[in-house]
């Protein structure tokens, strides 16, 4: 492939309904997206950078320059034979992992294109469905959120996972637990507790949950090791794996027993599969993260969770929970199972719907190769 052309663009986009966690209420997302023109192909990415710097210290002010002075400059011109290839040619850039992600994952959308393959074949993956939760944010009232996720279990969703926080998490486990004492519910802190809140923690084990993800801080894995010897609920993390080397690290301390791989997070497609198969060999069952994507970061999610070691199901859930409309063709769908059918295009098999994002696009640049 022959990099001929990359196009960055933010485009604006409101939530159907607001989403909340431990760090704040978004309302509306600033989304960037990046483009590659290779060849008569086109390969689509989508950082998972926020508005601002509280998920993680990237946010699209950020990733906006170091795509446009660093990154791009780096595969411009340049003719490569995989997307494989974009570690080594960014490994000069320290971290920025989420707009690495968005460059390679879009090289790795051209390179199923060019090659008529589907995406999730090119991935290696297996699963021609895959199974699908919801991630559920802080509501206004308990009553609200009961009223959600009694939505979402109609819709078929396989697992409930709800936002925590210091004030907003044993009494609404009560509440759930007691009206659904037997579906799939786990919970996800977002880094809102320290270690001396382990006997509060502790209280969690009566619930019976699937998880509970990153309760500590983001960039920990030692003190969760200390923390998961002192509960009967598994830990899982999220914000603290952003490489192979530290998912090898929580699996030899035993800092977790499942782990959230989200390809947006931890540098892009490359990066991830590793982990996976890490994960894999040493039986740590892993999941797929949503980050409020868009269709296209969607699609390259259901492509990613098709591999072999995603036993759980993730938070890869229909466009309509999100988007008024979405920016893919068609759009993402579960069934009443509470399942996502795999499709045997090439490339992620949703098609681009470029005039809406023409429409939506706020500020757009474009290099070409000289």
């Amino acid at each position: 492939m022959k990099i001929e052309a990359i196009t960055l663009r933010e485009i604006h986009m409101p939530l159907v309904h607001f989403f909340e966690t431990s760090f704040g209420r978004t309302y509306s997302r600033r989304i960037l997206l990046v483009t590659v023109h290779s060849e008569g192909a086109d390969g689509w990415g989508e950082s998972v950078v926020g508005e601002d710097p509280f998920y993680s210290s990237e946010w699209i002010e950020s990733a906006w320059p170091t795509l446009m002075q660093y990154l791009i400059p780096a595969l411009l011109g340049r003719r490569i034979d995989s997307a494989r290839e974009c570690p080594a040619l960014f490994a000069k850039v320290r971290a920025h992992r989420m707009a690495k992600a968005a460059l390679e994952n879009a090289l790795w959308d051209a390179e199923a294109t060019q090659k008529q393959l589907p995406l999730w074949k090119l991935l290696g993956g297996t699963r021609r469905e895959i199974p699908c939760g919801v991630s559920i944010g802080i509501q206004d009232s308990v009553e609200q959120l009961l009223e959600k996720i009694q939505i979402e279990l109609a819709a078929g969703y396989r697992r409930i996972k709800i936002k925590v926080k210091p004030g907003w998490d044993v009494n609404v486990l009560e509440r759930i637990r007691s009206r659904w004492a037997d579906i799939t519910l786990s919970c996800d802190a977002n880094s809102a507790y320290t270690l001396d809140q382990v006997e509060h923690l502790r209280k969690f084990d009566q619930f019976n949950l699937l998880m509970i993800e990153q309760p500590l801080w983001n960039d920990d894995i030692y003190y969760h090791a200390r923390l998961q010897k002192e509960l009967r609920t598994s830990i899982c993390l999220d914000e603290s794996i952003v490489s192979v080397r530290s998912a090898a690290f929580a699996v030899e301390t035993s800092a977790c027993r499942i782990i959230n791989v989200k390809v947006g997070r931890v540098g892009g497609f490359s990066e991830a599969l590793k982990i996976h198969d890490l994960c894999q060999a040493h039986n740590i069952p892993v999941w797929c993260g949503g980050m409020l994507e868009t269709g296209i970061g969607r699609a390259q999610n259901i492509a990613f969770s098709t591999l072999e070691n995603f036993r759980l199901p993730g938070d890869v859930s229909a466009s309509k929970r999100y988007w008024k409309e979405d920016i893919i063709d068609p759009e993402v769908e579960v069934s009443p199972q509470g399942m996502i059918a795999i499709s045997d295009q090439p490339g992620t098999g949703y098609r681009v719907k470029q005039d809406l994002i023409e429409k939506l696009t706020v500020r757009k640049e474009t290099l070409r190769a000289q």
